[in-house]
Formats: C-alpha cells, structure tokens, sequence
C-alpha cells in the first residue's frame, strides 16, 4: 500500500537502492514509476496484500506505514475486532511471514496503540518477536504514531 508517499523515494535517497512497492491501485502505480524512473532501484507492482505475488523467503525487510490501519477502519470497537477483519489482518501478516527470509524484520507503522494492535502481530504461527515503541513529540494534544518491529525466526 506505498500510495502517492514519498517513502520508497526518499529510502532509496538514503542508500536503501533495492526497494520494491506495491498498491493494489493501477494508476497509482503507473504515476509512481513515472514519478521515480530515474531510480532504477525503485520497483512498483499492482498487488494485493493479501494475497503477495513474491515468492516465499523474497525479502530482508517488509515495512508498511498505515497499510493495516485500513484493514480496520470501519471496526466500531477497536477492544472487539469482527472476524472478518481479524481474518483479514491473519492472512496480510501471514503474507507478510511467508516472503520474509529468516531473520527478516517486519516494520510497521501505524496510529494503533500497543494494546489494539500486539494481539494481531504476537500470534505463535509468525515466529517472531515483538518490539515497539511510541513515536511523536509529547506535547498536550499532539498525536503519537507507533512503531513495531519484529523479527523473523525469534519468537516471544
């Protein structure tokens, strides 16, 4: 889910010269390799999340920024997820499991706090660890986004 987001650009600004990035979005896709041609270590794809083109053990290092978040935007109750949207949030991270190497390192972030999300990503079928953290400067008011990593092939 990379949308119109600068982030693969500026990965790949900072040396990080093997990105792929995928959206389910066709015209999305077409506008970020015409956007990105001249770096030709950016690669785009039309893909589901759900359902990744890659071959297993494909990746170092998976990251999604607020990718997920969509998965539960029309969840009224973020303490009683319906099954469906559990459902779906198990096959993105199985997904996501698959095409990781060992030792792979899955990064997300996202708006979710700790106690909505870790349930989703501790799950014994992934093997991986969990760490996170919470992102943002701590003013009165102001937002805080959340950070997890986890790592492939080390388990809780």
């Amino acid at each position: 889910g990379c949308g119109n987001s600068a982030l693969s650009h500026d990965l790949h600004e900072l040396g990080y010269t093997d990105v792929t990035s995928i959206d389910f979005s066709p015209a999305c896709i077409a506008a970020m390799r015409a956007r990105h041609a001249r770096c030709p270590g950016l690669r785009w794809a039309v893909m589901d999340i759900r359902a990744l083109a890659f071959p297993d053990a494909s990746f170092d290092v998976v990251l999604e920024k607020g990718t997920l978040d969509v998965l539960m935007v029309e969840e009224t109750d973020p303490w009683h997820v319906s099954p469906q949207a559990a459902a779906a949030m198990r096959r993105v991270l199985a997904e996501v499991s698959r095409v990781l190497r060992p030792r792979g390192c899955f990064i997300s972030i996202t708006f979710a706090q700790p106690h909505f999300r870790k349930p989703h990503y501790a799950q014994e079928a992934f093997g991986w660890s969990l760490r996170h953290a919470a992102c943002g400067d701590g003013d009165a008011g102001a937002f805080h986004y959340f950070l997890y990593i986890m790592r492939k092939g080390q388990p809780l």
